[in-house]
């Protein structure tokens, strides 16, 4: 459910989260039958309906589904409706390289982003022609650098560090996950790790680490599962209030049943 709608207060940052909208260049293409496209703009008119206002925005992977730049073009007319500053990160499907050009040109692309008493760290966790992803030494680097504050930190990247009890996605998680997890259960200055990739709603702790996974703005992954399954919910998005005192209150908001709807009898895409 969207949180009550208020505008931005002192104690907190109001963040959005969009992830894996997996947008084709063409515009008769679809995902599975569901037109990305469409999709993506209808949880874009939902963040409008139910936030008065927004500090930032960020985008966590797999933007594209057949990346190009007329692909990513789309994604950045879409979220400029949004007016507000936005940051993406590279997922499994994407073109980092091209990603971090569009994004150095923009200034949506960054490797940690600062806003009240809030670090969000954005890593890139895809590997070129691997659906599993893994965190370079150049990034676990830049991870370490970004844990040098004083301020409450968010850990952004697209794989999942953790087994999400989804049989056919777990072994396409985070493979260095041990890398990540291990550094980050020693700060005592991190709050929280959010992703994509598994196109479903994960809430859960590890320690004191607040672990958060989101819907898809498009096609859903049923819960789980052994084999490849799609789900009936519908595209969504996550809502975050970063407190200042180091608390996070989330929520995920969905479009309304019936919206959007993927082929039930895929086995894969």
């Amino acid at each position: 459910m969207p949180p009550e709608k208020l505008a931005n207060a002192p104690d907190h940052v109001n963040v959005i989260q969009l992830t894996d909208s997996h947008l084709f260049a063409d515009d008769e293409a679809r995902l599975l039958g569901l037109d990305t496209y469409a999709s993506l703009n209808a949880v874009i008119d939902s963040v409008l309906a139910e936030h008065a206002s927004i500090d930032l925005v960020l985008a966590t992977g797999d933007i594209a589904q057949v990346a190009s730049e007329s692909a990513y073009q789309r994604f950045m007319s879409s979220i400029e409706r949004l007016a507000t500053p936005w940051y993406w990160l590279p997922g499994n499907h994407d073109d980092a390289e091209l990603m971090s050009r569009l994004g150095s040109e923009g200034g949506f692309s960054a490797p940690w982003v600062d806003a009240g008493n809030w670090r969000l760290v954005m890593l890139d966790s895809s590997v070129s022609g691997s659906v599993a992803g893994y965190l370079s030494e150049e990034q676990l680097l830049r991870l370490e650098q970004a844990l040098d504050t004083t301020r409450h930190v968010l850990v952004c990247l697209h794989h999942h560090p953790v087994p999400i009890g989804v049989a056919w996605m777990d072994p396409i998680g985070l493979r260095n996950a041990s890398a990540l997890l291990d550094r980050l259960e020693s700060s005592p200055a991190v709050r929280g790790v959010l992703w994509g990739h598994v196109h479903q709603e994960i809430d859960s702790q590890r320690g004191n680490i607040r672990l958060l996974a989101t819907p898809s703005t498009c096609i859903q992954f049923a819960p789980g599962v052994t084999d490849f399954t799609t789900d009936q919910r519908q595209p969504g998005y996550r809502w975050l209030r970063l407190h200042t005192n180091g608390r996070i209150e989330t929520g995920v908001s969905r479009l309304a049943q019936g919206s959007f709807q993927a082929d039930r009898n895929a086995t894969g895409y």
